[in-house]
């Protein structure tokens, strides 16, 4: 067993990995910095490999996955003291606009953001496909690409302002409304990960309050149709798409 190092960059910020298996290494492959500047550092042993064990709820449970577990973990709570956090989302750019659909698993946001895909083709690109990074700049939130993004592996090492959330439901109709912020941040808190220490927590509510101020905030209820597709993407984005 080899401990290995390798650094990445991701949100604005660089990470210098220090592991034991390949595995997690080659899954960042996209966003690897061969810089000498570290802004957090992040190690891996064997007995954080096997606590992960006793706690995951993954399909997987070999060491190689299990440490890419626990290094995601680290970053994610080390990303919060910088202004930036981690949500469960599927998330969209087009243009420099980002797009995020959030819900519990098995909703159905991969097939919404294939949807999008089928309708709009090359004009719109997968950010992330389950974490995105959240960043807040001066008061605008910025969804970034992330090397954890979910079983369709869609992500772009890239950055767009963060120009809508929306909360996706299951319904036999198609229907879409603007929610306010108090309903949206009882949804959202579900979807992010949040620190165990007081300090982490209120830093996390902070940072997620100013996210939701400063983007347009939706329900949809919808079915697994490109209607439900043409009806996110023409309120949401207000743009054209050729039929």
């Amino acid at each position: 067993m080899v401990k290995e190092m390798f650094k990445i960059k991701i949100a604005d910020t660089v990470v210098e990995i220090h592991n034991i298996y390949s595995f997690v290494e080659t899954l960042c492959k996209d966003y690897i910095y061969n810089g000498d500047d570290s802004d957090i550092i992040v190690k891996s042993t064997q007995d954080m490999i096997e606590e992960e064990r006793l706690v995951s709820t993954e399909e997987q449970s070999n060491d190689p996955y299990l440490e890419n577990i626990c290094v995601y973990r680290q970053i994610a709570l080390e990303l919060i003291k910088r202004d930036t956090f981690v949500m469960h989302a599927a998330t969209v750019g087009i243009g420099n606009k980002a797009y995020a659909f959030t819900a519990k698993s098995g909703t159905g946001k991969s097939t919404h953001i294939a949807l999008w895909k089928r309708l709009l083709g090359d004009k719109v690109y997968a950010i992330n496909g389950d974490k995105p990074i959240i960043k807040i700049i001066d008061g605008k939130a910025y969804a970034y690409g992330s090397p954890w993004c979910g079983k369709e592996f869609w992500n772009s090492n890239v950055k767009a302002e963060l120009n809508g959330i929306c909360f996706l439901e299951r319904g036999e109709e198609n229907s879409i409304e603007k929610l306010d912020i108090s309903e949206a941040a009882s949804k959202i808190m579900k979807q992010i990960l949040i620190p165990k220490d007081a300090e982490g927590v209120i830093k996390t509510f902070d940072l997620v309050d100013q996210m939701l101020r400063a983007t347009n905030l939706w329900k949809l209820k919808c079915n697994i149709s490109m209607e439900a597709a043409q009806l996110s993407y023409k309120t949401m984005h207000g743009g054209i798409y050729e039929d």
